[in-house]
């Protein structure tokens, strides 16, 4: 008993430890009857957190104020005046070496939203209330304590995009858990790239209260499944979201760094979207989104850069991106005009982080593909450009792992997971961090056999036949893949190749194999991001991820006595898997930027242990061995009746 009480004191001890890094408090709004021009107020340090300027308290000189168009710095007593807009976010910039204060679900409060009239008509999620006439002074409280110096982290999910509850608790069960485990401390910070929910934004509130068990500030960047979709306008898109989280687009600094929170999704788009060459944007289309910045925020970013000190590293954060790999040939899942902003923070220290595509990829500066001037207007890259991979994975299909989440790997065969980023002054080492695997592990190594690829090639080909029309069982499953570890002498006549599935790898990355008798293998990566266009198919596919993504044996799980929705499984918006023979998932890593190759050299009989290391831009290393068997023909697969009958 004894015991038993000790535990729990222990437990109130670290609760109590939590709560006390916590500082909730808002900004101070004042009203009068009359409505003006401009709101003035002071950003200030809140010295008894209580987030109202009172007396004794002094003003914070220098720190940037916008209202969504125009910026502003405060005086030297803290004091800042700007001229009303009727439909505007109110903010500050969060300064370096100061923070701003949370809500109880860690969301930061440095923003006032002012909209004349509210939305003005219904919306799913409510939109903006009318919120009345302007205030007249809007005071934003500050404090020193718990300010990052120039070295923190940051855990940065993309799509997390849960459609219900039940994906809910496998984002905590996950990704929200890796992020746990990792250990972020008060000054670091999260950072959600977009699709943070599934079109549902009554799902946002317990998303927000989940994830902030990781006690560390909420950052979040707005993507295209977090609109309102009801919305007649592109203006109003962001209402409810403005209402339940905050600002569509703000800035905030912490150490060297600047980040700038974009909004990249236009939606409705238009006919100035379809002059781009957007035909997803036509009239005779549903509404529909395309990738870009209102003219409003091209303005607003400018003067914000141009407010900024050139020795801060610039982090753009951003759900659609500004260029991918995986949508190269696409315009609106990529950003239209990229070449302004690439031409705002020229000769500048710069960084992309992206979301929406449920791939990882890590664009390194002077990499092009084909696609890319065409859509977004730029040439090679000036800078570092990231998607982010997934916190859903492939939006949570795929059979379930140890922990009771779908394995889900991404379109290009990576894991879920998340983007770890540890900052020094300007400088920052990206780690990928797949959810309930070790940190040790950054790579899928496989085998790339002729048995492999004619398997391949065979679902590939059912997959596109008519759906209506095509055998509803698929020509092979997971059961009929031959070992592709035990090679034969025809094998190597058709060509075996290692295959590195080296989840963030980049141009610099390197992956070598080492022979049991001290040959080194150089592998070379199938994508050189030299301008060229996607290699697709069995040759350039993960043979890892694409097993697993080719044979989900889930979609076949039903009961006889359970709720009839949970036979099969649902997906997006209740779409309905029903119970079926193992199908493929919906992405498969037939395509690949990370994927590295080497040729195996005829070997003789026997068994191998290959040893696998991927280094990557930091000199950082991944090692695993993989086991190869050499026969001259393959053995009995299967339990030998023969012997008993």
């Amino acid at each position: 008993m004894k015991t038993f009480c000790c535990l729990i004191f222990v437990v109130c001890l670290i609760l109590v430890d939590v709560k006390a890094q916590s500082w909730v408090a808002k900004p101070e709004v004042n009203y009068t009857n009359e409505a003006g021009a401009i709101i003035t107020g002071f950003v200030f340090e809140d010295l008894n957190k209580n987030g109202i300027f009172d007396t004794g308290e002094v003003g914070v000189a220098g720190v940037l104020v916008s209202n969504g168009l125009h910026w502003v710095k405060t005086n030297s007593e803290g004091y800042y005046e700007i001229e009303v807009r009727p439909d505007m976010n109110l903010t500050i910039v969060q300064p370096s070496g100061w923070r701003v204060p949370t809500d109880e679900r860690l969301v930061p409060q440095f923003f006032y939203v002012y909209k004349q009239g509210g939305t003005g008509y219904d919306l799913r999620f409510g939109g903006l209330p009318d919120t009345g006439l302007p205030p007249t002074t809007v005071n934003f409280p500050i404090i020193r304590e718990g300010a990052a110096d120039s070295s923190f982290t940051c855990a940065a999910l993309a799509d997390p995009q849960t459609y219900s509850n039940e994906q809910l608790g496998w984002l905590r069960d996950g990704v929200i858990a890796e992020v746990v485990k990792s250990g972020l401390e008060e000054g670091d910070c999260m950072i959600h790239l977009g699709d943070v929910v599934g079109d549902d934004l009554g799902l946002l509130d317990r998303l927000l209260s989940v994830a902030s068990v990781t006690n560390v500030p909420q950052w979040l960047v707005i993507g295209n499944h977090d609109i309102d979709f009801d919305a007649r306008v592109n203006a109003d898109k962001a209402d409810s979201w403005r209402n339940i989280w905050g600002p569509h687009y703000y800035a905030f600094e912490k150490g060297d760094v600047l980040f700038i929170a974009l909004d990249t999704v236009y939606y409705p788009c238009g006919e100035e979207d379809v002059q781009r060459g957007r035909l997803n944007c036509t009239e005779d289309r549903r509404p529909n989104y395309n990738g870009r910045l209102s003219d409003e925020q091209f303005t607003w970013l400018e003067g914000l850069i141009n407010h900024t000190n050139e020795d801060k590293l610039i982090v753009f954060l951003t759900h659609i991106p500004f260029v991918s790999f995986v949508d190269a040939g696409s315009g609106q899942h990529q950003t239209d005009e990229l070449y302004r902003i690439h031409g705002f923070v020229e000769g500048r220290e710069a960084l992309s982080l992206s979301g929406h595509t449920h791939t990882i990829e890590n664009h390194s500066p002077g990499q092009i593909f084909d696609g890319w001037t065409e859509n977004t207007g730029i040439g090679p890259l000036p800078f570092r450009h990231i998607v982010a991979g997934a916190a859903s994975g492939a939006w949570f299909r795929g059979d379930f792992n140890v922990d009771g989440v779908p394995m889900a790997l991404q379109r290009l065969g990576a894991p879920m997971g998340y983007l770890h980023l540890d900052f020094y002054g300007t400088n920052y080492i990206e780690t990928y961090v797949g959810a309930n695997l070790s940190r040790d592990r950054g790579q899928w190594i496989g085998v790339n056999t002729p048995g492999f690829g004619n398997w391949f090639n065979a679902i590939m080909e059912w997959r596109q036949e008519n759906r209506n029309e095509r055998n509803p069982i698929p020509p092979f499953s997971i059961n009929d893949l031959p070992d592709t570890k035990l090679l034969t002498p025809e094998d190597f006549e058709e060509g075996v190749w290692l295959t590195a599935n080296v989840w963030a790898g980049s141009a610099e990355t390197t992956v070598i194999a080492e022979l049991p008798d001290g040959r080194m293998l150089e592998f070379e990566r199938t994508q050189q991001g030299d301008g060229e266009g996607m290699k697709i198919g069995a040759d350039w596919a993960d043979p890892f991820a694409a097993a697993r993504q080719l044979s989900v044996s889930r979609r076949a799980l039903q009961s006889h006595l359970g709720d009839e929705r949970a036979q099969g499984y649902e997906l997006f918006r209740g779409t309905v898997r029903e119970p079926a023979p193992p199908q493929p998932q919906g992405s498969i890593a037939d395509r690949n930027m990370h994927l590295w190759k080497a040729e195996l050299p005829r070997l003789d009989n026997g068994v191998y242990s290959i040893k696998v290391t991927s280094t990557d831009r930091h000199g950082r290393s991944f090692t695993d061995f993989i086991t190869i068997e050499v026969m001259d023909e393959r053995p009995p697969r299967y339990w030998r009746h023969e012997l008993w009958d």
